[in-house]
């Protein structure tokens, strides 16, 4: 039974914080790319809304998930009318949550990784006949490869220690939504104390492991 509680959580935060990176990922290089040296009215106020999420407390983003992707919303209808079932409190709303809570620390990352990509090398490539999009995928895209890798584990220890929204949005249904943090929660109220320590000591193992090798890649040559 200890095992039961302690390995579903465990594992359902390592998915979803996987899954988030993925998406981040994808949506982080893209805003990255969109707005990197670009100048237009309006941008500041654009990169502010895209970093808000890193500043909100976690109770504020699950209400304003809840809004915008409950059944009183004209996206959560679409989404109950299209699946049968409301995406609150399900696995993918714990995704949505990490996703949302994670993407500025990986849209930060590659932004940086961006701006420091020699503007010369860039241009020696298009001077030799590389199209936008090959100078993009073979010289940008390589050279921020340690800005995106560290932007990937950043992403991935917050998504995986998300626990305000993600009560809020996705709740805390054993062996469906329940996350490590809300676990560690659950097992303190209870007087659960070795399976709350259980929980603790992983999250902190993980969490510096990870800095660590975010520190490393970022003190690569």
């Amino acid at each position: 039974m200890f095992a039961y509680e302690f390995w579903q959580p465990l594992r359902f935060s390592l998915e979803v914080a996987f899954i988030s990176v993925i998406i981040v990922s994808f949506f982080g290089i893209f805003f990255a790319r969109l707005l990197y040296n670009k100048k237009f009215k309006g941008k500041m106020l654009l990169e502010t809304f895209l970093m808000m999420p890193i500043v909100l407390p976690p109770t504020v983003i699950g209400f304003l998930l809840i809004y915008f992707f409950g059944r009183n919303s004209p996206i959560g209808a679409l989404i109950e009318g299209f699946f049968q079932h409301s995406i609150m409190f399900t696995p993918w709303a714990a995704i949505i949550a990490s996703t949302t809570v994670a993407f500025p620390l990986m849209y930060q990352s590659v932004k940086l990784g961006f701006q420091s990509v020699d503007k010369d090398i860039e241009d020696a490539a298009k001077v030799d006949g590389g199209s936008r999009g090959k100078v993009f995928l073979l010289v940008s895209l390589p050279l921020t490869l340690p800005a995106i890798i560290s932007g990937l584990i950043m992403s991935f220890a917050r998504a995986l220690g998300e626990f305000g929204a993600t009560l809020m949005f996705a709740g805390n249904i054993p062996g469906k939504t329940q996350t490590a943090p809300t676990a560690i929660y659950v097992a303190m109220e209870s007087g659960n104390m070795r399976l709350a320590w259980s929980f603790v000591l992983s999250m902190v193992l993980i969490s510096f492991l990870m800095l660590l090798l975010s520190n490393v890649i970022q003190k690569k040559p």
